[in-house]
């Protein structure tokens, strides 16, 4: 008995030790560090100086990779960082060139993203093949780090980039301040966790991922460096299901509440809870009133290299009336749908999200990975035949930088789309991707 309960006590302080040494993601991370360039702004610190400054400003810019919302598709710090002599205030203009092609056979699905929600139920004979190109993601960002005597730690950032997959708009993404505990800005919701989000060519990634952005203003304090807590208020965006004759939207008049608790036991590994509280709004023009209904949702995700080479990701939701917030849904109006029985009358339907990936490092810069994820509809009332009832989706991938500031990666999706009347589609999807970042 005592040999098995020291083997188990062996293997749980292996485990451990293994889990809090640095990964080779960590060392992927480390790599680009080392590949800034620092420009002084105001001249250079004294030689015995020097080297303790730029390895302040390091750490400093070691946070950017290790922020809470940080997903493996963002871009990396800017190469040039303009620096003050003091190293007090770091700033620097970066961006990412990223070209997409992808090849769809046995029924193209009609969006350059991969979405178990889109895939075509009776594929178009004229539609059974497609290859396109896309430079989604590509983007140009501005970011400002620094100290201050009376306001204590800051950041600026500013993101705009090429969106819409086939369009080449050029639209804000972030925009946001950070000071010490507090963001005031257009940034990713507190009800998301990206960092636990496993990597993907496609643009889309799990289907079951929680990806909104909102003008926001959000409280998270660090409590002895494990403990991470946060609350925000948030501009809410709610997608709710009318028909202009019995229902109507009303104007959203309360936030959206969003919150999570993270332990954390070393960088890059977490364990998070989050929810969201929401206030959906509608008009029943049949009997003209105004209704509110509550929506909300929980959600539990997790990142952790339990050995050295190896990532896993995590992540699972459910709620009432939180569709809106991401994952298949999000293609549609499932905040609040028809009651059937009830004409005029809107309700919250339920709904759940699951993912799961794992990513094994063969070297810091090269790496392959997998993940499937699955978002499931669950509506308290019948509905039709061919209305969505769950969607799967999956990747396999490999990723390889030859240089800290270059990718290149390829990827196979296979997914399906069940309806409710039992009818199933499959998506199939090879995608290949090229990125430079400056």
């Amino acid at each position: 008995m005592k040999p098995a309960i020291s083997a188990v006590l062996a293997f749980l302080f292996a485990f451990w030790g293994s889990a809090n040494a640095q990964s080779l993601v960590d060392d992927h991370i480390d790599s680009l560090l080392k590949s800034n360039k620092f420009i002084y702004i105001d001249g250079k610190p004294e030689n015995s100086r020097k080297a303790a400054e730029l390895d302040s400003i390091r750490r400093t810019i070691s946070v950017f990779y290790y922020d809470q919302f940080r997903n493996f598709s963002d871009p990396d710090a800017p190469y040039f960082m303009f620096l003050s002599k003091e190293a007090s205030l770091a700033m620097g203009i970066g961006g990412a060139v990223r070209m997409r092609a992808y090849y769809d056979w046995g029924g193209a699905m009609p969006s350059p993203g991969f979405a178990s929600y889109l895939i075509p139920m009776t594929p178009d004979p004229a539609s059974m093949r497609h290859f396109d190109t896309s430079p989604s993601g590509t983007c140009l960002y501005f970011r400002v780090l620094g100290i201050n005597s009376k306001i204590g730690t800051y950041q600026l950032y500013l993101e705009a980039n090429f969106n819409g997959y086939n369009r080449r708009d050029f639209a804000l993404k972030k925009a946001y301040a950070i000071i010490n505990d507090f963001t005031v800005g257009y940034a990713t919701s507190t009800f998301s966790d990206p960092a636990a989000e496993p990597p993907t060519v496609d643009a889309q990634g799990p289907n079951n991922k929680m990806s909104t952005t909102a003008v926001l203003v959000r409280y998270m304090p660090v409590i002895k460096d494990r403990w991470v807590l946060a609350v925000s208020g948030e501009t809410p965006s709610h997608a709710i299901s009318v028909d202009g004759t019995n229902t109507k939207k009303v104007d959203s008049w309360m936030p959206d509440w969003a919150a999570f608790a993270q332990y954390q036991w070393a960088r890059g590994q977490h364990v998070r809870l989050s929810g969201i509280i929401r206030t959906l709004s509608y008009r029943d023009l049949i009997n003209s009133q105004n209704h509110n209904i509550a929506g909300w949702g929980v959600m539990a995700s997790s990142v952790s290299h339990p050995l050295t080479p190896l990532t896993l990701y995590l992540s699972a939701s459910y709620g009432k009336g939180y569709g809106g917030c991401g994952g298949d849904l999000l293609c549609g109006n499932y905040d609040l749908v028809g009651d059937p029985a009830r004409p005029g009358t809107l309700y919250a339907p339920a709904s759940f999200g699951l993912g799961a990936g794992v990513q094994y490092n063969f070297r810091h810069n090269l790496f392959v990975s997998a993940n499937i994820s699955q978002t499931r509809y669950l509506p308290q009332h019948t509905v039709a035949g061919d209305e969505y009832k769950y969607g799967v989706a999956s990747a396999v991938n490999v990723f390889w930088n030859p240089t800290p500031r270059v990718q290149f990666g390829a990827e196979i999706d296979f997914g399906w789309r069940n309806n409710f009347n039992g009818e199933r589609r499959y998506g199939k999807r090879a995608g290949a991707l090229c990125m430079f970042t400056f």
